[in-house]
């Protein structure tokens, strides 16, 4: 856990995020923490941390970087420790449509996965250009590598090799709208990811979220984050929920 709270705290970046990389601004940046803590007869503790981070390094160019973390912890038993890095490079991000690149990198502790690359391109189309309310469509294609430490998994075809890759294309859905004079600010994020090799193989995921203005800068977020994936380790579930509640510092 150290470890990856260490590249979390160090690395200011959090894929296809939040911040808009349509934006004019030249850095901006946000942080999160939601959790729940329970005490009693069963002690629970989720926590949920995430930065996003963009620069334009120069004119027509617009990096943008992602980095989250979960742990959750039942009667002092860790059940997750999952860290995950995603990576953009815009050309032209303030046209209707405009290319990219991505670099992906994580871990999951419960699921079993040592470390997954991801690597790939694309194009994203603005279906709704604005800096209040905006929403946006990708189309990427990926080589992925996975790593388990263990080589038994719910389908029977995948068993016996450690490491699984293929080539992804994704499906990439992201929005933010601000209700009532900007005292509600809902944000969701999603992606289906279909193997192009095996139909087996494919995950999904929905991240949404609410946030009320405190201030310019924090915010009160209550964020839902659901998750699957078709290859999980034997006798493991294909699909994580997540509810938590916590506050959001950004600088713009």
């Amino acid at each position: 856990m150290k470890k990856y709270i260490f590249y979390f705290l160090v690395f200011p970046f959090f894929g296809f995020s939040q911040i808009n990389e349509s934006d004019t601004l030249k850095l901006k940046a946000s942080l999160s923490f939601t959790g729940l803590w329970q005490s009693g007869n069963v002690e629970t503790l989720i926590l949920r941390g995430r930065t996003d981070f963009s620069v334009r390094p120069w004119k027509k160019w617009v990096y943008k970087s992602t980095n989250s973390y979960v742990y959750q912890a039942f009667d002092k038993t860790k059940a997750d420790s999952d860290f995950l890095s995603l990576n953009f490079l815009y050309f032209n991000p303030e046209k209707r449509f405009y290319p990219q690149v991505l670099g992906f990198i994580s871990t999951n502790f419960r699921r079993e996965i040592a470390q997954r690359y991801l690597v790939g391109a694309g194009g994203t189309y603005q279906i709704i250009q604005g800096d209040k309310n905006w929403l946006k469509a990708s189309l990427t294609l990926e080589y992925e590598e996975t790593d388990f430490r263990r080589a038994l998994f719910n389908k029977m075809e995948f068993n016996g090799d450690k490491s699984i890759n293929t080539l992804r294309g994704t499906i990439w859905v992201s929005g933010k709208y601000e209700l009532f004079k900007k005292k509600v600010v809902l944000k969701h994020e999603s992606y289906f990811q279909p193997s192009l090799e095996n139909e087996d193989n494919y995950r999904w995921s929905a991240d949404l979220s609410a946030e009320f203005p405190i201030w310019k800068f924090l915010s009160f977020k209550i964020n839902y984050l659901r998750t699957f994936e078709s290859i999980v380790i034997e006798n493991q579930e294909e699909e994580d929920q997540f509810l938590t509640f916590g506050f959001t510092l950004k600088n713009f």
